[in-house]
């Protein structure tokens, strides 16, 4: 469906990267963000400006949110000059941002109210998934909704699974951010004991890779902690607000989490330390710090 055309909201870290696969695949698109450097770099490479969330609304069959929150989505959606107000009937609206799956079931009847569809679908994956059109993308709503814009996420994505109605995707994304969260605190304190104990840690992340203990985190965050790179991929704060979101679903639900709740606090100390934009990756360097230790290859 490459003559579709989508408006897109937040062309941040990972909208971006987004806005150009889209425009890779043929795709006419709108964008919109209060940052001026990634929508000039959209519009060089194809893309048209709108003025407001409105406008965007108005000129797209598509619309898709990238923010950082539920307060900005909200915000986006029910503010002045807000989707609501340009929505179409017929419009598919997609958030495509992790937010609070509570929010995603207030706004869908809103949005259904206009006449319109909407398909909550947070990815994981990282700045690297989104430049290289693999992210994971996890999306609750209408089946029927979700087979029209499959192409659509194809654009963006490989792993892409439909999880059922409105908020699955963001309670699937929870529990995504839930294990990452769980296993960068593994990979840290495992490497920061090999360092204390005077083992090469490139070396133990070599074995590890090898064995039961492999995983995508191990591989590429283990590497990041070596080469002392927390570039953000996905920033400390916003992992920070995802557990938040995990935790009070799952206070809701009554379902403990007491393991998320001490790598929580984990990532609230960082934060404490100045830490809010680097990479989750960085949980690493409170290890390192409270060992008085650092991980990096021998030699």
């Amino acid at each position: 469906m490459p003559e579709t055309r989508i408006g897109l909201i937040g062309t941040g870290i990972m909208g971006r990267p987004m806005g150009h696969n889209l425009l890779k695949a043929g795709y006419p698109l709108v964008v919109h963000d209060r940052v001026r450097g990634p929508v000039d770099e959209l519009v060089a490479a194809g893309a048209a400006e709108a003025s407001s969330a409105r406008e965007v609304a108005a000129r797209s069959e598509v619309v898709i949110t990238m923010l950082p929150d539920s307060p900005e989505v909200q915000a986006v959606v029910l503010g002045p000059d807000g989707l609501l107000e340009g929505l179409r009937p017929g419009t598919i609206y997609i958030d495509m941002s992790t937010i609070s799956p509570i929010v995603t079931r207030e706004l869908a009847p809103l949005v259904e109210a206009k006449d319109c569809q909407m398909l909550d679908a947070p990815v994981s994956g990282g700045e690297k998934g989104a430049m290289e059109a693999t992210l994971s993308i996890m999306v609750g709503g209408p089946k029927e909704i979700f087979d029209r814009v499959l192409p659509i996420f194809q654009a963006m994505g490989k792993n892409i699974v439909h999880m059922g109605d409105h908020g699955a995707g963001q309670v699937t994304k929870a529990a995504n951010q839930i294990v990452v969260a769980l296993t960068i605190q593994a990979v840290s304190e495992a490497l920061v004991l090999a360092a204390k104990a005077g083992v090469d840690p490139a070396k133990v992340r070599q074995a590890l890779l090898g064995g039961f203990a492999q995983s995508r985190i191990l591989e590429l965050h283990g590497q990041r902690m070596l080469d002392r790179n927390f570039k953000p991929g996905f920033k400390v704060r916003l992992h920070h607000k995802d557990l938040n979101i995990a935790l009070s679903t799952g206070k809701a639900l009554g379902v403990p989490l007491p393991a998320t709740a001490t790598v929580q606090e984990a990532f609230t100390a960082l934060r404490g330390l100045g830490r809010d934009d680097y990479d989750h990756s960085s949980l690493v360097t409170l290890i390192e710090d409270l060992a008085k230790v650092e991980v990096k290859p021998a030699g």
